[in-house]
C-alpha cells in the first residue's frame, strides 16, 4: 500500500519526470512550473511506495490566483470548490488503487475545509479514456465542454458533490 503525504521539495524532481511521462494527457510542467503550482493554496500530495514516488495529485482551492482556462471556467460558475489540476500515477502502479486512495484523501481534505465540490476536466480530443473511466467511478458528471490549449484539446468539464 502507498503512503500519502504532502509534497516536499525532495519529491519535485520525481514529480516532474512522472508528469513528463504523460504530458500528452496533462500539460507540460518543468520545475519552475511545479514551484508555481505548489505555491498556490490547495492540495499537493504524493503517494509513495517503498520510498519512491508512485503518484501525485495537484489541486487548487477556488481562492487560488491560478491562471488556467479550465480553472477559470469553474471559477466563473461556482463559488466554492477544489480543482484537480492533475493526477498522475506511474504506469507500473496503474490499477492498484493508488489514484483512488489519492482521491479519497482529496475528498477528506475538501470536507475538512468546508468544500463540498471537486471539479476537474479530462480530454475528449485527444481521448483520455482511462481518465474518463476513473472519474466515472467517483460519480463525476459533465457540466460543460470547451476547447483548451489553443484549441488543440476538447475537454469535458466535470464535477462531483461530496
Amino acid at each position: 500500500m502507498a503512503d500519502i503525504f504532502d509534497m516536499r521539495e525532495a519529491d519535485f524532481e520525481a514529480v516532474v519526470r512522472l508528469n513528463d511521462d504523460v504530458v500528452q494527457q496533462t500539460s507540460a510542467m518543468d520545475l519552475e512550473r511545479l514551484l508555481e503550482l505548489h505555491s498556490l493554496p490547495g492540495y499537493h500530495r504524493v503517494a509513495s511506495v517503498n520510498g519512491r514516488v508512485a503518484a501525485f495529485l495537484l489541486a487548487m482551492r477556488e481562492t487560488a490566483p491560478y491562471r488556467n482556462e479550465n480553472f477559470e471556467w469553474f471559477a466563473s460558475r461556482y463559488r466554492r470548490f477544489v480543482y484537480v489540476d492533475r493526477i498522475v500515477v506511474r504506469s507500473e502502479f496503474a490499477g492498484k488503487g493508488i489514484g483512488a486512495s489519492l482521491y479519497r484523501d482529496l475528498f477528506d481534505f475538501a470536507r475538512m475545509n468546508g468544500l463540498r465540490m471537486v471539479v476537474c476536466e479530462y480530454n475528449i480530443e485527444p481521448p483520455n479514456l482511462p481518465s474518463r473511466t476513473f472519474h466515472d467511478k467517483f460519480g463525476f458528471r459533465e457540466v460543460g465542454r470547451q476547447r483548451a490549449a489553443e484549441g488543440i484539446k476538447l475537454v469535458s468539464l466535470q464535477r462531483v458533490d461530496i
